[in-house]
């Protein structure tokens, strides 16, 4: 793969991160409405288009809602290793 190939699949993979880490936040907040604010209606505009297909397959189990661990757990162990293997064994780990 070229530099260029090589530099998308490092984008990606940071991307992939950083939206991880935007779910996680997302989690967090679920818990602990006192540091809600209107920052987190933007984080909710990134976060559920993603999350409510998912709960549309699996719905809440008993009042816990685990889509987002299925989205994490999929962009986790799914997409990071495509993208790393997308990226070939010629590249620097992109992660």
């Amino acid at each position: 793969m070229n530099a260029i190939g090589c530099e998308l699949a490092i984008l990606l993979m940071r991307l992939v991160q950083f939206y991880m880490v935007l779910l996680f936040v997302y989690a967090i907040l679920s818990w602990l409405p006192d540091l809600r604010g209107k920052w987190t209606d933007y984080l909710a505009r990134v976060v559920e288009p993603v999350l409510m297909p998912v709960r549309r397959v699996i719905p809440p189990i008993g009042g816990l809602d685990i889509a987002f661990l299925v989205v994490f757990l999929l962009l986790q162990f799914a997409v990071m290793p495509l993208i790393g293997a997308l990226a070939g064994p010629f590249c620097a780990a992109p992660y």
